[in-house]
């Protein structure tokens, strides 16, 4: 028949913040040790992706880092992922000489209708 274990603190209900492992003491009784919840570190808030460069600990356990720990240096640096940035930035390029080309389109369009008057 194997040795039942008990829990050791006031928490009685087999939950997510309640888990545990048996380990055998070297005096042969089985003990209680109780697990902490694994981490799953921040996420890109664009595509979803763990964000490389930031240990991933709890949320109280990031209150001991330093400010460099818990970024990355660069725009959007701990909040968004290198290739979504990357995205972004291309993206805003694009849209800006997307405005020159309208822009000097209209210039032509202007030069061309005058002389015809």
């Amino acid at each position: 028949m194997t040795q039942r274990v008990t829990y050791r603190r006031r928490h009685s209900y087999n939950t997510k913040s309640n888990k545990v492992k048996v380990v055998k003491t070297p005096g042969g009784k089985l003990v209680v040790q109780y697990r902490k919840k694994s981490a799953s570190g921040p996420k890109c808030g664009d595509c979803g992706i763990s964000i490389q460069g930031i240990p991933h600990l709890r949320p109280q356990e990031y209150k001991q880092l330093s400010k460099r720990q818990k970024t990355v240096a660069r725009a959007y640096g701990g909040s968004r992922c290198g290739g979504c940035v990357k995205q972004r930035v291309v993206r805003a390029f694009l849209i800006e000489e997307q405005k020159v080309v309208k822009e000097v389109l209209k210039r032509r369009a202007a030069a061309a209708a005058a002389p015809a008057k």
